[in-house]
């Protein structure tokens, strides 16, 4: 299989530029998860997010709030003193509202009943907030899931509890009122508060990374089919859009677009590939778009000049690539040399021992 490289790279920029920015909606979120019957897992487990990037744990087995990102740590004891104590709270709450639940599920509010229909439930809730760094608009959203499907939303405009199942219809008359009221103090104001306070700490984190590089690659099968792949590599946040044209037309069929995959730096890297016959790809114009809220698309033009294969021996790639070949077989081969030299030492020392000790 011969791989073709690209000798060019496109630096796509990830940053949050004053200007040409796009506007940057930041959100935090709370998702909290509350069973039953479950082996091995803890009754409550609670994550906190900051625009998809987890700041903090907890679970009623170990029962203390975990900093998850540095800059946690700037807020102070206190702050991890309050939200242990917090979760504490929502453990307990959150068991009784499993078990009122799985009454309204059962129709009945006999204790004997509900544990003789028992099996692994949970009760799982996401709630949090929303503000837009450029026009000041905010939201908030609270919704409970029963069992992996919709229970109960919040109607955070009109201020008050939508029930998504019947069982969840007496609920909602309990809620509606002071819940309600309740949510929406905390989801428009409190909520907001400290999501503003986070991004102004954790700005170094949401902003860290400047650059994100895209790249192209030519896998040829051996059938003589091309597949051309577009690589982009240190973005963040995850989520990128990319895509293949052709003379400026969207290609659909015989595109591959890859799984968002994480980096060790903590940026993620996303590949599309694209099926061709080398008559196509002669005859016509390639275009790989990268889409990401740092900016502009992104529009990185394909020409065959300046595709250099490494199987050619020329290029800058080609011959970069003999000589880390070479030196490895380098390195192996002084690995070898050493090795059977202390093997070698070891045999002749302990042969000598052998020999004086029957003599």
């Amino acid at each position: 299989i011969h791989i073709y490289f690209s000798t060019f790279s496109l630096i796509c920029c990830c940053t949050k530029f004053p200007v040409s920015s796009p506007t940057v909606i930041h959100s935090w979120t709370g998702l909290y998860t509350a069973s039953t019957g479950i082996k091995d897992l803890p009754e409550f487990v609670g994550v906190n997010f900051l625009d998809d990037e987890v700041t903090g744990y907890f679970d009623s087995k170990n029962n203390q709030f975990e900093i998850r990102q540095d800059w946690v740590k700037e807020l102070g004891e206190k702050y991890v003193e309050d939200q242990t104590k917090s979760f504490r709270d929502f453990t307990w709450k959150f068991k009784e509202n499993l078990k009122m639940i799985m009454t309204e599920f059962y129709q009945t509010g006999d204790q004997g009943k509900i544990n003789k229909h028992l099996h692994p439930l949970q009760i799982q809730t996401m709630y949090g907030c929303k503000f837009d760094d450029e026009t000041g608009a905010t939201d908030g959203y609270s919704q409970f899931g029963y069992d992996g499907a919709d229970f109960i939303r919040l109607d955070l405009k009109n201020t008050y509890w939508v029930a998504a199942k019947p069982e969840a219809e007496i609920i909602k008359q309990k809620w509606n009122g002071g819940e309600a009221k309740y949510w929406k103090i905390y989801l428009e104001q409190d909520c907001v508060y400290w999501l503003k306070k986070y991004v102004m700490y954790g700005k170094i984190s949401l902003d860290r990374k400047g650059t994100c590089l895209s790249h192209f690659f030519l896998k040829k099968s051996i059938r003589g089919e091309n597949q051309m792949v577009c690589h982009v590599t240190g973005f963040y946040p995850d989520k990128v859009m990319i895509s293949w044209q052709k003379d400026g037309q969207d290609l659909h069929e015989d595109v591959d677009v890859g799984e968002t995959l994480p980096n060790h730096d903590r940026t993620f890297q996303k590949r599309a590939e694209l099926k061709v016959t080398p008559e196509e790809w002669k005859k016509n114009q390639f275009t790989c778009v990268v889409e990401h809220k740092s900016g502009d698309p992104i529009h990185m033009i394909l020409n065959e000049e300046k595709i250099r294969t490494n199987s050619a021996g020329t290029g800058a790639s080609s011959s970069s690539l003999t000589r880390i070949i070479a030196g490895l077989v380098v390195a192996a081969l002084c690995l070898i040399a050493v090795v059977v030299g202390v093997v070698m030492v070891v045999k002749r020392r302990s042969g000598e021992r052998c020999s004086k000790q029957h003599q």
